[in-house]
């Protein structure tokens, strides 16, 4: 009975994990907007100044 019980414990740890990893890595995708990633890109040295200043200003025009 003891085994039993230290395996729903367990099942259930990491059952909670799963779902909490899931629920930050959905929420990290929902805060992937094309400005966050233009900003990161830019902050990491992928792109010079000017390649973020006129993608930036691409993706803030109403087309």
């Amino acid at each position: 009975m003891l085994i039993l019980f230290i395996i729903a414990v367990i099942v259930a740890v990491v059952l909670g994990v799963a779902l909490v990893l899931r629920a930050s890595r959905a929420r990290r995708i929902a805060l992937d907007t094309p400005q966050e990633i233009l900003k990161r890109r830019y902050a990491a040295g992928e792109i010079d100044e000017d390649e973020y200043l006129r993608r930036m200003s691409g993706l803030s025009q109403n087309w």
